[in-house]
C-alpha cells in the first residue's frame, strides 16, 4: 500500500478509540470492527512509524511514551479536521436542546445573565442547565458541555478557555462587627472559615506572609458542596469565605459583603473552561454556537 493510500485520520480515530476505551475489543465494538482487525491496524501503524505505541498484556493495555505522544497529537489533529470541515460547511442552523452542566456560582452569576442574548440569537435552541460543583462524566450525565474551573486533567475532552478570575476572602458586616476583622494569619486561624465538603486541588487558603505564599489549612465549622451555598452562608454571617471574584462582586459593591486580608491575597487565579466531547466527528451546530457565544461574551 502506498503512502497516499493510507487513511491516516481513520487510523488515528481507531487508535484514539483503543486508548480511550482501554483495549482492542471495546474499540472494535465502538468502531464496528473485529478485535483482530483493530489489533492488526495498530500493528501496521507501529511498523510504519517504527515505534511501539502500546504494550499488550492479558490484563490491560499500556501506552508507551511514543504512544502517549501520538495519542495527544492525534486528538489535536482530529479536532483540527473537524474544525476545518465545520468552516467549510454551508451554515447549518443551530437548533435543538443543549445540556449544560456547570457550578452554581458560574451558572447564577455569569451564565444566567447571558442566556437572554444567546436565545435571541438562536431561537431554535433550548437550554437544559444543571448545577453541581462536582466533576461529572459528560456521557453519563448526557451533557453536551460542562463548564469547570481549575487545572485540567488529561482526558478525551476538548477544552475551550472562557477566562480567569481572582479570589477574595469576604465576610458580612454583621459577622465582622461581632467577631472583629482579621488582620494577620494568626487572626485568620481564630475565625470560622467556611469550607468545601469535596476534595480540591489545594486543601486550604493560599496567603502571602513575609513575601512568601503559605497555605492556611481549613478546619471549618461549616462545610458546603458548592460555591453558591458558601456565598449565602457568608451573607448570613456564618463566617469567612474565599470565593471567586465574580461570585461576590455585586455583594461587595452593594456592601452586603466586605473583603478582608487583601494585603495577604497572593493574587492566584482560577481558569474556567468549557469542556466538550469532540473526537466523534464535527460538533452539532447548536453546541458550536454555544461555545462560540461563550468564548466571545463571558467576562470574569
Amino acid at each position: 500500500m502506498s503512502r497516499q493510500d493510507i487513511n491516516r485520520s481513520g487510523e488515528m480515530e481507531v487508535f484514539v478509540s483503543v486508548v480511550e476505551r482501554g483495549g482492542f475489543s471495546a474499540a472494535a465494538t465502538a468502531r464496528r470492527m473485529t478485535p483482530s482487525a483493530v489489533s492488526k491496524l495498530v500493528a501496521r501503524m507501529e511498523v510504519r512509524l517504527g515505534a511501539r505505541l502500546v504494550n499488550r498484556s492479558t490484563r490491560k493495555l499500556q501506552l508507551t511514551p511514543e504512544g502517549c505522544a501520538f495519542y495527544e497529537r492525534s486528538i489535536a489533529i482530529l479536532a483540527d479536521i473537524a474544525e476545518a470541515e465545520r468552516q467549510a460547511s454551508s451554515g447549518e442552523e443551530a437548533s435543538g436542546r443543549i445540556r449544560i452542566n456547570t457550578s452554581g456560582s458560574f451558572g447564577n452569576h455569569v451564565l444566567a445573565p447571558l442566556v437572554p442574548a444567546f436565545m435571541a440569537l438562536h431561537p431554535a435552541v433550548t437550554l437544559d442547565i444543571s448545577h453541581t460543583d462536582r466533576i461529572v462524566d459528560l456521557m453519563e450525565e448526557r451533557a453536551d458541555v460542562a463548564i469547570r474551573a481549575g487545572p485540567l486533567k488529561n482526558s478525551s475532552l476538548i477544552a475551550r478557555k472562557l477566562g480567569a478570575t481572582g479570589k477574595r476572602i469576604v465576610a458580612s458586616p454583621d459577622y465582622l462587627k461581632r467577631h472583629g476583622e482579621p488582620r494577620t494569619l494568626a487572626d485568620l486561624r481564630s475565625h470560622c472559615r467556611i469550607g468545601f465538603s469535596y476534595a480540591r486541588a489545594v486543601e486550604g487558603w493560599p496567603m502571602r506572609e513575609d513575601g512568601e505564599t503559605v497555605t492556611v489549612p481549613i478546619t471549618p465549622g461549616v462545610q458546603v458542596a458548592d460555591g453558591e451555598a458558601m456565598r449565602h452562608l457568608a451573607l448570613s454571617g456564618a463566617g469567612l469565605a474565599r470565593l471567586a471574584t465574580f461570585t461576590v462582586r455585586a455583594d461587595i459593591d452593594a456592601g452586603r459583603l466586605m473583603t478582608v486580608m487583601e494585603e495577604a491575597n497572593p493574587g492566584d487565579i482560577e481558569e474556567f473552561h468549557a469542556l466538550y466531547m469532540g473526537q466523534g466527528g464535527p460538533l452539532p451546530a447548536r453546541v458550536r454556537a454555544l461555545l462560540d457565544f461563550l468564548a466571545g461574551h463571558v467576562r470574569l
